[in-house]
């Protein structure tokens, strides 16, 4: 198939742009554009319902999760938050129907409060379910959060207690029965195999990966074929579904872009 040149940036306010994600499906989501010029999409019920994020430093990660999370709650999801570094996600702070969480205490409680939501949506009807919004979970830096997660748990655990972190445990209850839930999991980084019990591409749909090494790539992607070379190219990175790699200029969205959007979506100037 003939490549084409991959734009510069693929901004939210190039022209068409921002009515052509307004005009996706509920529960779809732009990544960005292919090389092949095709829009390269998130689609949460036709594949498995979870988003993998892996790139190095300034490789474009909080960008995707900014970008993803946003359109996920213009169509009407809600988002909980958990952003490790503190001021990775300002943007999420104030919105109505997004919890941000910081400190390790607080993320370590919203996530024991992700099961209890868990449950709860479990033992709805068909119908109540359908009338619930999707519940969107972004964590940033997951494989620091991971770790500090275990750590902080076992500043407090009894006897009795179990091993697992029980904010460990409700998140890879998400992985494993969200869809049932319409619960979501956006995930950045690479937790390490012993803290969620599964390899990687078994949970995620999804994996976009940018300036990886070849054993990452091989980690996260086995099944989709060689490392490619890392592209210097600012935002780009590989989309991996089914098993194929689509090159891709994922779409930027900044701060001012998202909450604008969110809070007054009927602005000419946004």
């Amino acid at each position: 198939m003939k490549k084409t040149a991959l734009p510069t940036i693929l901004s939210f306010s190039a022209p068409d742009l921002r009515e052509q994600i307004e005009a996706l499906p509920e529960g779809t989501a732009l990544v960005g554009l292919s090389t092949d010029g095709r829009a390269i999409a998130v689609d949460l019920d036709a594949d498995c319902p979870h988003v993998l994020v892996c790139t190095s430093s300034g490789g474009g990660s909080t960008t995707v999760l900014r970008s993803l999370t946003a359109q996920f709650l213009h169509q009407g999801a809600h988002a909980l938050v958990l952003d490790t570094k503190q001021i990775s996600h300002l943007w999420a702070r104030g919105l109505p129907t997004v919890t941000h969480r910081g400190n390790i205490a607080g993320i370590h409680d919203a996530l024991v409060g992700l099961g209890d939501e868990m449950t709860r949506r479990l033992h709805h009807t068909d119908t109540e379910l359908d009338a619930t919004p999707r519940l969107i979970v972004s964590m940033d830096s997951a494989h620091s959060a991971l770790r500090q997660l275990t750590r902080y748990w076992e500043t407090f655990r009894s006897k009795d207690d179990p091993r697992m972190s029980p904010a460990v445990s409700a998140l890879e209850a998400a992985l494993w029965t969200g869809r049932a839930a319409r619960v979501h999991v956006i995930l950045d980084g690479t937790p390490a195999p012993g803290v969620l019990a599964a390899a990687p591409h078994e949970l995620f749909g999804t994996v976009i990966l940018a300036r990886v090494s070849a054993s990452t790539w091989q980690r996260l992607a086995p099944l989709a074929g060689p490392a490619p070379k890392p592209s210097r190219h600012g935002g780009c990175g590989h989309v991996v579904q089914h098993d194929d790699a689509h090159e891709t200029q994922t779409l930027w969205m900044s701060d001012a872009d998202v909450v604008t959007w969110l809070t007054d979506p009927q602005d000419p100037e946004n």
